[in-house]
């Protein structure tokens, strides 16, 4: 199963994003998924929110389920991707949770 990693991004210094998604990766990874990260885009600044979200979008039209991170209810891009990720009835995982909609 493809996952894409949602979470906070806005905010954090980028070594802080990269570790964080490299974590989730990992742990994921461990359990058989495929992983897709957003944390590729910290490394391209001067794009809008709404043009990093329609990336993030495209990630999540390959991907089978959403990963979401502790962090994720404090993250405006996150919220919109869970919302997106329901919307079109992907497998929605919650980190804090250990638990599995869809």
């Amino acid at each position: 199963m493809k996952v894409y990693i949602a979470g906070k991004v806005t905010g954090l210094e980028k070594a802080e994003i990269f570790k964080k998604f490299y974590e989730s990766g990992k742990q994921l990874k461990e359990q058989g998924y495929t992983v897709m990260s957003p944390a590729v885009l910290a490394l391209n600044e001067g794009f809008d929110h709404s043009d990093y979200m329609h990336i993030c979008y495209a990630m999540i039209d390959v991907c089978d389920a959403v990963y979401m991170q502790k962090d994720w209810q404090q993250s405006k891009g996150a919220r919109m991707e869970l919302q997106y990720a329901k919307d079109w009835r992907r497998v929605i995982l919650y980190e804090d949770e250990n638990t599995r909609e869809g």
